[in-house]
Formats: structure tokens, C-alpha cells, sequence
């Protein structure tokens, strides 16, 4: 027989790249953003400009470069974790103890430079777990407890953010103890010790050579521990906080973000001056007036607060904490709500711009001991702008006490009585009050009646290059009268974006969503109870239909698939199972475990298994587990339909908010 020929060899696909190399890339895109935000910033103010569309192109094309190159510095942060599990087995021999580390979200990927820095704080924290936290073997059975302890550490990508939670199930903080020691070393004195809260008095473990370690030894005692934590956490823009409960466990949450080369920022004016803010640490934006008068500021103990959803927020002048020139005295003043740890607080500022991708410049050294600013930047009109750092604005203007006193109880979540769902009350323009699920808003927006276009028949406004339609609460052609701007409601899905335009934004809140009483009205699928006044729930997809002039959902269906939804609330059968049946699929809902094996046992056969995990998270996982097990249904995909990925309860994939997609996605890789 002739030779055989052999076949040509496959390219290696990875290669070597000097680190170097990446980081001369990674400045080089770093200067071509701060050109694009000056072109973008020059196109804003020449709208008709000719350049606008090849300008456009070149904002996306710089975005994705952008991504590219950052994507190429990611690493898995399995990578600052693999030495830990030796580590803890040579602690355990050390110290006699069983202890099991477990790690969960070992793929989730951050900036190699962020990497090594949160390498050595990491160590310190299982160190200190294995230490102090958990308990022998023979004082852990006497408690009730296994004879082993448990670490566990887990990583989660959270709003543009890289989440770190690290906890285990020994003896918790012992605040008394935490108190005398800290007398003893002089932190503080013993009337102030008598009385501090305990949940102050816990944030004692991070002042600096705090160490509750009667001897040195090769694990504990230097005074060297959580002070060095903090510090190497906040220098890298992160924060940490704990939780803590007598003889059930710590747990410490560490957030930090993704890169420390470009990030997103908010670019706020306080008495002439703009500075930046980092998005992720912002929680939401807060007029300081509503259309009805003023919000009420109060005084408590000389920090000003503010009634917010039946709180009180307390307060942080820009002026007074940067000791600027100028009254808090702008009638269009907001409040940016900020988060610390697990700490809110409200920064008043005068007024609020737009979110940017800013490179982020270290401070100069004569401003490095002002703990206020982070960092500087460069904005699209060449200015030069200080980057604020939230925990340094807080302790400026002497809050300070109350972040040492945001620290939460480590304790099972309660079952709620009833489901509720995080909501935007709004006012339409009848005066009528609706509200609608803020998982479905993309934007809110101000429109100004120059921004109104009539097409057709239609009320169009142009929204990033494209034409919008803009409709009124009850499903027609928005009309504006007078000449004030009103807030605008922007869903999306996909590439195509609908407009809604409303009265006034009232609030945000979660409340029950009720199904007992059909709507009578276009436009409404249900109705909310907000301080005892009944408002509706606005059907989104209604206004989507009279857009694309869809026919109502019918019963009928099961072109598409079949599908089976773990879950029974109101919202997911108002707002989900219409949005499946008008798109053809034939939907089963089971309210429990129980149910959905009844259909099991019946011979029923779906396409995909949806599990709202938003808020009924752990008999989701219960419901997967068992339905993993199920015969019949171990090849079926499941999805999530919630916030939280459930992988670890048999999820084998996230649905994220265009829905349709990812379903369809699912059933043809099933298919394939």
C-alpha cells in the first residue's frame, strides 16, 4: 500500500508574552480612551457634527479594544489561592485541629495586578480563621458542633466588582475579650471600653498590632494581622467588612474591583469644581427635592441625616468635607448614595454630569496624606479632576463612628411571609400611581420637550443614534405639555430601546406584588400595596406590543418548547409566564419540589427547567438537587431566572435579562 501522508501538525494556539508587553499596551489603550472621551466630549457639543458617525464607530471599536486588552491581563483567582489548602493542612497539624477549606468561584477572573495584592491578605484571614476562629476537636463536640471545622472561601463577580466572602463555623468574636485586650495594649481607655457597642467594639481586631494571641508563635502573636489586611485592601480601592455571632462563625466580605487601570466613574460639580466618583461604590442617585417640596434634613448626634424609605441616611457635604467655597444652597442638589463595607451614606453634591471610563492617575505626593482623593484624571474636555475615595469623605466629615457600627449578625435569613420585589413608584401623567419592576428598567432619563420628535403618527426621540419611541402610561404617543423636563423609563431589549414617559419619579421600594384582582385597565397586570395606597403594576410588555403591534398572549402555545417554571409568586405568573406564552412556548408552573416530581412521575418531558432563585434561593437549590436525580429530567437544562447563580445547586446555567435568548440558547445546544 502507498505511505500514509501524514497530516499537517496543529499550531500551538497560546503564546508567550512578556509582562512588559502588556503593560505598555494596556497605557497605550489607557491614552487612546482619554482621546476618545475628548472626541465624544466635542461631539456633544456639535450634535449635526459630519464626524458624528465615524466618531460613534470609533467610540465602539475603542470600547472592545478596550475589553480585549483588559481581558488578556485576567487571570482566575484560583491562581491566589493555590497554595491555601496546603496551608491549612499545615496549620491543621500545627494546631491540632480538623479543619476543611472549602473554595467555590476558583474561575473567577480578575487583574493579574489585583491578584497579588490581595495574595498576602488572604493569607493573614485563613491564618487567623484557623487560629482564633475555630475551636479543637474535643471543645467543638462539647458544643454540638461536627469535630471538624469548616473554612469557606468564595469569589463572585458583583456590580463591576469582584466579591470575596471568607467564613467559618468557630467561635465567633468575643467582644468582651476584644475590649480588655484593647484597654490593655492603651487602644482605649477603660470608661470608653464600658461603653462602646459591641459591633464598634469588634472593628477594634483592625487597629494597627492588635492581637488577641496570648503567646508568639510561628501562627499568630506578632501583632501583624488585620491592620495589614485593611490597609493592603483599601490601598487597591476595596473595602472590608464583617459579621460575627457568639459560637456560630465570622464571616468577612471583601469587595474589589476588577482593574485599577480603568474603571467607571460618575463626574459630580460641588461650588464650581468636578470630581469623580467610583460607580462601584454607588448605590443610587437621590433628589434632594421632590416636586412636592423639599426632602426634611434633620440633625442626629451633629451628623445630618435624611429620611429615606423609612430610614435615615446620614449625610456628607462635598463643600464642607473639601472645605470649598460655596453655600449647599442649589436648588438641583443630589444626593449620591454611597456604600462602605456594609455602611450607606449620602454625599450632597450640587450637580451630576455623566458616567465616563476614566484612566485612573496616581496622586501626587503632596496630596497623598489627604485621605479624601484616590486618585486623579483626565476628563473628555482635558480638564484635570480628583478622584474621590468614599471612606475618606466619610471619616473628613466625621462619620466615622457610624462605619464602625455597620457590621451585620451572622444569622440564617428569615422566611419571608411574603415574596416582595424590589420596585420604581412613579406618577404618570393623569396623576395615577404605578409602579414597575426595576429589574426591567435599563435607564432613567430627563426629556426635554426640544428632544420630542413626531413620526408617523409616532413620538420618537433620538436615543444613542437611534430613533425611540416614547409612549404615555396608557400605551399612546406621549405628548408633553409646558416647557420642564419629566423622567423618562428606558427598557431595552437588545438592540431596540421604548420609552416611557411619566409624571415623576416617587420612589424605589420592594413590596409584594398581588394578583387577586384582574387589572381593568390597559397597561396594568397587577397591583401594589405602598403605604396602604393601592398602585399598579405596570405591564411592560403591553407597551412593547403596541410598539412592534404583537397580538395579546394567548393560552394556546408550545411551538417554541416546553417549559417548566419552578416557581408560583405573582410576579413570576404576571410578568414572566405572559412574556413565555407570547413567544410561543407552552409553560408549566410547580410551586415546590413535590410538585414538579409529580410531573416526573406523570411521564411529562420538558425542553428547560426555569428556578426563580431571586428570593426563594434555597428551595431552588433543594428543587434542583432533586430534579438532577430525577431519571427522566438528567439531561433537561436548567436555568436561573434570578440575580445569584445557582451552580453549586445544580444550575446549569444563568438566565440573564434578555430571557427569550437565553432560552432559546439553551434548547438548541440540548438540540445540537
Amino acid at each position: 500500500p502507498p505511505p500514509r501522508v501524514a497530516e499537517p501538525a496543529a499550531g500551538a494556539q497560546t503564546i508567550r508574552v512578556c509582562i512588559d508587553t502588556l503593560e505598555t499596551l494596556m497605557t497605550t489603550v489607557s491614552e487612546l480612551v482619554l482621546i476618545r472621551n475628548q472626541l465624544i466630549q466635542a461631539l456633544r457639543d456639535q450634535p449635526d457634527s459630519p464626524f458624528a458617525a465615524p466618531l460613534h464607530r470609533l467610540n465602539q471599536v475603542t470600547s472592545e479594544l478596550q475589553e480585549g486588552v483588559m481581558t488578556t491581563r485576567m487571570q482566575p483567582i484560583s491562581g491566589a489561592w493555590a497554595k491555601l489548602p496546603r496551608l491549612v493542612r499545615d496549620l491543621a497539624m500545627d494546631l491540632g485541629k480538623r479543619i476543611d477549606l472549602t473554595l467555590t468561584g476558583q474561575d473567577t477572573e480578575l487583574d493579574r495586578q489585583v491578584m497579588e495584592l490581595i495574595k498576602d491578605p488572604l493569607t493573614h484571614m485563613i491564618r487567623n480563621a484557623c487560629d482564633h476562629g475555630l475551636e479543637g476537636p474535643d471543645e467543638r463536640v462539647s458544643l454540638g458542633k461536627p469535630p471538624g471545622g469548616r473554612i469557606t472561601l468564595s469569589a463572585r463577580h458583583e456590580g463591576g466588582a469582584i466579591l470575596i466572602e471568607m467564613s467559618d463555623d468557630g467561635r465567633g468574636l468575643d467582644v468582651q475579650r476584644i475590649k480588655d485586650k484593647a484597654v490593655s495594649n492603651g487602644l482605649i481607655a477603660a470608661a470608653q471600653a464600658a461603653t462602646m457597642e459591641d459591633a464598634e467594639a469588634r472593628q477594634l481586631i483592625f487597629a494597627p498590632g492588635f492581637s488577641t494571641a496570648e503567646t508568639v508563635t510561628t501562627v499568630s502573636g506578632r501583632g501583624v494581622g488585620m491592620d495589614v489586611v485593611r490597609t493592603n485592601i483599601e490601598q487597591i480601592g476595596g473595602a472590608i467588612d464583617l459579621a460575627s455571632t457568639p459560637g456560630r462563625g465570622t464571616r468577612f466580605t471583601i469587595r474589589i474591583p476588577l482593574t485599577l487601570s480603568i474603571v467607571s466613574a460618575l463626574i459630580v460639580e460641588c461650588a464650581g469644581e468636578r470630581f469623580a466618583l467610583p460607580q462601584s461604590g454607588i448605590v443610587e442617585l437621590v433628589s434632594l427635592h421632590s416636586r412636592d417640596g423639599a426632602r426634611r434634613v434633620e440633625t442626629l448626634n451633629g451628623v445630618p441625616v435624611m429620611r429615606l424609605r423609612d430610614s435615615l441616611l446620614p449625610l456628607v457635604s462635598l463643600n464642607e468635607a473639601l472645605r470649598l467655597d460655596g453655600a449647599d444652597e442649589v436648588r438641583d442638589a443630589c444626593i449620591v448614595v454611597a456604600r462602605v463595607g456594609g455602611f450607606q451614606f449620602g454625599v450632597r453634591v450640587d450637580r451630576v454630569f455623566d458616567t465616563e471610563e476614566i484612566v485612573v492617575k496616581p496622586v501626587a505626593s503632596l496630596l497623598r496624606s489627604l485621605r479624601v482623593y484616590s486618585g486623579a484624571t483626565i476628563l473628555g474636555d482635558g480638564a484635570v479632576v480628583m478622584i474621590l475615595d468614599f471612606k475618606g469623605l466619610a471619616l473628613e466629615a466625621g462619620a466615622g463612628a457610624l462605619l464602625n457600627r455597620s457590621e451585620e449578625t451572622v444569622a440564617p435569613a428569615p422566611e419571608p411571609s411574603e415574596t416582595t420585589e424590589p420596585l420604581l413608584v412613579l406618577r404618570a401623567a393623569d396623576g395615577t400611581l404605578k409602579a414597575a419592576p426595576l429589574a426591567r428598567v435599563s435607564r432613567i432619563e430627563e426629556l426635554a420637550p426640544v428632544q420630542v420628535e413626531a413620526v408617523d403618527g409616532r413620538t420618537v426621540s433620538q436615543y444613542r443614534g437611534r430613533l425611540m419611541p416614547v409612549l404615555d402610561a396608557a400605551g399612546e404617543p406621549a405628548r408633553m405639555m409646558g416647557e420642564g423636563r419629566l423622567p423618562l423609563l428606558v427598557f431595552a431589549s437588545g438592540d431596540l430601546h421604548l420609552g416611557l414617559l411619566v409624571q415623576e419619579i416617587v420612589d424605589i421600594v420592594e413590596a409584594p406584588v398581588r394578583s387577586d384582582l384582574p387589572a381593568a385597565t390597559p397597561g396594568v397586570i397587577g397591583s401594589v400595596i405602598l403605604d396602604g395606597q393601592a398602585a399598579g403594576l405596570i405591564d411592560i410588555d403591553f407597551y412593547w406590543r403596541r410598539v412592534t403591534g404583537e397580538p395579546e398572549p394567548t393560552t394556546a402555545g408550545g411551538e417554541a418548547g416546553r417549559l417548566l417554571v419552578l416557581d408560583d409568586s405573582p410576579f413570576t405568573q404576571l410578568m414572566v409566564r405572559p412574556l413565555l406564552m407570547r413567544a410561543g412556548y407552552a409553560v408549566h408552573v410547580a410551586a415546590t419540589p413535590e410538585a414538579a416530581l409529580a410531573l416526573h412521575a406523570q411521564g411529562r418531558d420538558f425542553d428547560l427547567i426555569l428556578a426563580d432563585t431571586s428570593t426563594r434561593g434555597d428551595q431552588a437549590r433543594r428543587t434542583a438537587r432533586a430534579l438532577m436525580q430525577a431519571e427522566r429530567w438528567r439531561e433537561t437544562p436548567l436555568l436561573s431566572l434570578g440575580v445569584q447563580s445557582l451552580a453549586t445547586g445544580g444550575l446549569s446555567d444563568f438566565a440573564g435579562q434578555d430571557l427569550l435568548t437565553d432560552i432559546g440558547g439553551a434548547i438548541e445546544m440540548r438540540a445540537a
